[in-house]
């Protein structure tokens, strides 16, 4: 259910530049409109009416790109912020071919559905829809739920579960309630979202971004809104939800953790020269300080026993031409894990 793969882009995925400038430029100008600028929002009127009788085309192009009410703003731009994951996987040329497709079906849709429920029901709707860059938005949701993994984070009511995905579907509901006929481009961009990621008619060859814009627009976009990527951390999990790069930061870390305690225990057993630890044998005389008398007997400290360690593990590590010393540090350290061994002595 996931978009078909695309050719190498020319855009760089992992600095979402048209994210940003989505997030960033649309609400400045909502802003600008509402506090500055208030008498000039005629002209962003999503008016399907004029469109029809005037042939006012200009509408379709303003009316659906700048939201005039700030409640719509702020849950759209939340909303972008989060879908940012898809230009990071996919490449800002595949992501914004699908918000181009999206946003031109959802135009045809919105015609539809207002001419349907005026036939259907004798109910006309109202003149001017709610305005903005709404219908794309509600497009990324078809390939949210289809691609995005679902991961449990706790249960309430029983068999309720929160999950990384619900908050993310709660602020959709309230975008979807947000105004009394914004259901009809809801509707029209979720049903667009599904006829482009399911590559009805080949839409997504139809409807995409040429690579001359892509190129252009990386010129443009990327000095302004991208921001270079951490190299402090390791590249893991490109699109993975966060908990999953919590898990693997864990796992590496934990693994960073063993490897450098095995090698801190092959140093020692270095320095020692292979001799026998007597330490091992005879507990040190600190040790033999602070004992419990008991019945008139003195009771030392017991060792735990070491971990066993399967000779046939040891034997197979002795086969690829590590030392039997070596074997029994690296099993011992690894829990008898022989795959974790091996790695362990590949990498002194």
């Amino acid at each position: 259910c996931s978009p078909a793969p695309a050719p190498e882009l020319e855009v760089t995925k992992h600095k979402a530049p048209l994210s940003k400038s989505l997030l960033l430029v649309p609400s400045a100008l909502s802003l600008l409109l509402a506090l500055l600028l208030p008498h000039c929002q005629r002209f962003f009127v999503y008016d399907l009416q004029a469109v029809k009788d005037e042939f006012q085309i200009w509408r379709l192009i303003c009316g659906r790109i700048i939201c005039l009410d700030l409640k719509d703003t702020f849950c759209s731009s939340l909303l972008i912020y989060n879908f940012r994951i898809f230009e990071r996987r996919y490449g800002s040329r595949k992501f914004a071919s699908f918000l181009l497709g999206s946003w031109v079906l959802s135009a045809v849709g919105d015609f539809i559905l207002v001419e349907a429920v005026q036939y259907s029901f004798g109910i006309t709707a109202a003149r001017n829809l709610p305005s903005g860059f709404l219908a794309p938005v509600f497009a990324l949701f078809v390939p949210f739920y289809c691609s995005i993994p679902r991961v449990q984070v706790a249960h309430i009511l029983g068999p309720l579960s929160i999950t990384n995905k619900t908050l993310i579907y709660i602020l959709g509901l309230q975008l979807f309630t947000s105004g009394s006929y914004i259901w009809i481009v809801a509707i029209s961009g979720l049903v667009s979202g599904i006829c482009y990621n399911s590559q009805v008619l080949q839409m997504h060859e139809v409807l995409c971004v040429p690579s001359w814009m892509a190129k252009f627009c990386s010129w443009a976009l990327e000095p302004i809104f991208s921001s270079s990527e951490p190299t402090t951390e390791a590249r893991i999990g490109m699109g993975a939800t966060v908990d999953i790069q919590r898990q693997q930061r864990m796992e590496l870390l934990d693994r960073q953790l063993t490897l450098a305690q095995f090698a801190h225990s092959r140093r020692q057993r270095q320095q020692q020269g292979g001799m026998i630890n007597w330490n091992r044998l005879f507990p040190p005389l600190r040790q033999r300080r602070n004992v419990n008398y008991q019945d008139g007997r003195r009771s030392e400290p017991q060792a735990s026993p070491p971990l066993e360690v399967s000779e046939e593990q040891v034997a197979r590590l002795m086969e690829m031409g590590f030392s039997r010393g070596d074997a029994l540090e690296a099993l011992r350290a690894s829990n008898n894990d022989l795959n974790v061994a091996t790695n362990f002595l590949l990498q002194q």
